[in-house]
């Protein structure tokens, strides 16, 4: 597959996703009375999927490494628009809530691959563009999934939502698996005693942090088996987390900054939807258009990111993108009148895009070849637990004082703290990550000079 259509497949299948979690949010009161469910019923739509997605990344990544990109993005691309088209056909809510599962396995042999394929057919300094083009896509997805999806829920009905996705994803689907990637020697075996102990980890934290009936015996579970997981991949002579990745203080910082953006950004929206309607008295229609220069900054902090990663190097873009997002925070707190709110979400729309970008492309950029399905699989990791943290915590501080003063302020300290990270990211000089020539399109795309 030559380098732009493994751009324009990466996109789409980051589209594909992240369309299908905005636009269920916006269809699910219509589904909850269309199927006669309860209120725990639906919320298991979202949570059974987040759970079945986040403990599989990584593990789906290492799949990618070994077993090639373009075909875990094939299978998953395949099964997550089957997944859907049943969704659409499910005549109750035990089976949505089972195939939202299914769909959630699916997304996460997909979501890594749309990143390790990048990082296979770009050259490491010809990776800035591409990913900005798939963070901008991805902002214009958020934008129009409420819309969309409000549309649609209001006009053929909710089953509709979910066919959406059907024909992009099997036509890519397809088209990713007849492609025949270079035959490369395998690396080392499948750690999958590692794998089931990250799985389970990461599957009881996220239950933990949603905090359903048993939080605590499934908290203390993912704390026995993450000390678990830390002691086999530290004995293990072939672990799922390569020292490459790990051991790298620019990837860990990197990975530190998408949790510490993605938690304030979450839950300065959760604390900003009871901020405007109840508080400031604007109905959801209004409520929207408040909220949209965030969407729309998001869109446009992408490009702009890849020029400021060339000028500016990716320590100075990162820190200053916290900073700013940690400002807009800020003023959200305070902000009483539209224009200020409007530009409260701005800036917070303008630093996490940017944050985004940049910190994604140290990741995949810093992980070698060989490691960037599990670099990838890292970064939507971290992309996932972020946001199920920032809402626990906005929950919870909105429930011990009432108000959105002191949520908004915290979100605003942790993106400050996300600030100190920035330490340890490559500066404008620093040198890429050599790939050994494992770049399948060097001849095609020269380096700019």
């Amino acid at each position: 597959m030559n380098p732009r259509l493994t751009l324009a497949s990466s996109v789409v299948g980051a589209v594909v996703v992240a369309l299908d979690g905005t636009v269920l949010t916006i269809a699910q009161p219509t589904l909850q009375g269309d199927l006669d469910a309860s209120f725990e019923q639906v919320q298991w739509t979202s949570t059974g999927y987040l759970i079945a997605v986040a403990s599989l990344l990584v593990f789906a990544g290492r799949l990618g490494d070994r077993y090639g990109h373009h075909r875990l993005f094939g299978i998953g691309m395949l099964g997550f628009g089957a997944a859907s088209a049943g969704i659409a056909l499910a005549p109750g809510i035990g089976w949505v809530v089972g195939l939202r599962a299914v769909q959630g396995v699916f997304g996460a042999l997909l979501q890594p691959a749309t990143l390790g394929m990048l990082r296979a057919a770009f050259p490491p300094d010809r990776l800035r563009a591409p990913i900005a083009v798939r963070a901008a896509a991805i902002g214009v997805a958020a934008a129009a999934g409420p819309v969309v999806g409000g549309a649609l829920v209001a006009g053929p009905g909710w089953r509709a939502v979910f066919l959406l996705n059907v024909v992009p994803a099997l036509v890519l689907g397809l088209l990713a698996l007849a492609v025949r990637p270079p035959h490369t020697a395998p690396p080392a075996r499948l750690d999958l005693p590692g794998a089931l102990l990250l799985a389970v980890t990461l599957a009881c934290l996220v239950h933990a942090l949603v905090a359903l009936p048993g939080w605590a015996l499934t908290a203390a579970t993912a704390a026995v088996t993450g000390v678990a997981f830390v002691r086999h991949e530290r004995r293990t002579a072939s672990p799922l987390l390569p020292p490459d990745v790990i051991g790298s203080a620019a990837v860990g910082s990197a990975l530190g900054m998408l949790v510490a953006a993605s938690a304030a950004l979450s839950g300065t929206l959760f604390v900003g939807t009871f901020l405007l309607q109840d508080t400031l008295g604007l109905d959801p229609f209004r409520s929207a258009l408040v909220s949209l220069p965030l969407a729309l900054l998001m869109v446009v902090a992408a490009p702009a990111c890849a020029v400021l990663l060339r000028r500016a190097g990716a320590r100075r873009t990162t820190v200053a993108a916290m900073a700013v997002l940690a400002l807009g925070i800020l003023v959200l707190s305070r902000a009483s009148a539209v224009p200020v709110l409007c530009a409260g979400f701005a800036l917070v729309g303008a630093g996490f895009g940017t944050v985004m970008v940049a910190a994604t492309h140290v990741v995949v950029r810093e992980a070698a070849v060989g490691s960037a399905g599990v670099a990838g699989g890292l970064q939507q990791t971290a992309m996932n637990v972020g946001p199920v943290l920032g809402v626990a915590a906005a929950t919870a501080l909105m429930g011990a004082r009432g108000g959105s003063g002191l949520p908004l302020g915290v979100f605003a300290v942790l993106a400050l703290a996300g600030v100190a990270l920035g330490r340890w990211l490559p500066g404008r000089h620093a040198a890429p990550n050599d790939d050994h020539g494992q770049s399948t399109d060097r001849t095609r795309v020269p380096a700019r000079r």
